[in-house]
């Protein structure tokens, strides 16, 4: 029985240390989503007051690809992100959507205002309950679209020049073709 008692820590110790081997080749950076390639979740947003462009529901994200961008205005790696938006939205004429994450109205509008708007549509999400349903963990995230209205990608975190050309670029043509 003493032998057991002092093996069973031992034998967990193993255990947690084959666990984490097994898994010490994953991307660490990589959050699965389980909405790939599932529908987008059924929602409606109305649009930031005085934007200038609307808000956008499920049915809005069929008929094309689209990316849809998860932002807020008090978010510092969006604004980091919000140049390579504008920049994707000039190249590849992709149609681009935001949600507006937990912002205040005249932050949103003074933020875009400051950074440039490349969004076709943006929707006021103040009470994160859209974010929650597509999964979000936190801001910014990015997904594609394709025009069946099935989310085909997700990136986690802002949006570097490498991640652009290498992962959303491609899934923007996959989407697409």
């Amino acid at each position: 029985m003493r032998y057991a008692l002092f093996g069973l820590p031992l034998i967990a110790l193993v255990a947690l240390v084959a666990v984490f081997a097994f898994s010490i080749d994953r991307d660490p950076g990589l959050v699965r989503s389980v909405l790939i390639d599932k529908p987008v979740p059924t929602f409606a947003m109305p649009a930031v007051p005085e934007l200038g462009v609307p808000g956008f529901d499920t049915a809005a994200l069929m008929g094309e690809v689209t990316v849809v961008n998860v932002f807020a205005s008090w978010c510092i790696p969006c604004r980091d992100e919000h140049p390579l938006l504008v920049a994707l939205k000039e190249v590849s004429g992709v149609r681009l959507f935001g949600i507006n994450q937990s912002d205040a109205p005249e932050n949103a509008r003074a933020f875009l205002a400051e950074l440039g708007n490349p969004y076709d549509a943006v929707g006021a999400d103040r009470d994160r309950r859209v974010s929650i349903d597509w999964g979000v963990y936190g801001v910014p995230e990015t997904f594609v679209v394709d025009a069946k209205g099935i989310i085909t990608f997700k990136h986690v975190g802002p949006l570097t020049p490498r991640d652009i050309e290498t992962e959303l670029l491609p899934a923007i043509e996959m989407a697409r073709g």
